[in-house]
């Protein structure tokens, strides 16, 4: 959706925003990815950890452009969507944290 939205848009004009916003878009889906062939639980955790931060990134520059009006189009569907996925990765970190914990407890 980012990189749909990104050339949609860059066509009109290209912004600093509009970079940092596809910067970080595309790397939430890198760090998942990296997060997935993790060699330890730490590995993972840590990895998923840069995929939340990395998505409530991307929230802010979607935010920032659908308040500046820079461009005229809508994001609500862009910022409910990153809402969502902020909220998926924060729970898998925070799981898997606990997880670790209970499991070094044992």
């Amino acid at each position: 959706m980012i990189i749909d939205l990104y050339k949609q848009l860059s066509k009109q004009e290209k912004s600093p925003i509009l970079l940092q916003l596809l910067r970080s878009a595309t790397s939430i889906g890198a760090n998942v990815n990296e997060a997935s062939a993790g060699q330890t639980k730490k590995d993972f955790i840590t990895k998923m950890a840069i995929a939340s931060k990395e998505a409530r990134e991307t929230f802010y520059w979607l935010r920032l452009l659908n308040d500046s009006k820079w461009y005229k189009v809508d994001l609500k569907k862009h910022l409910e969507e990153i809402d969502s996925i902020v909220k998926i990765l924060t729970k898998i970190v925070k799981t898997s944290q606990e997880n670790l914990k209970n499991r070094n407890k044992v």
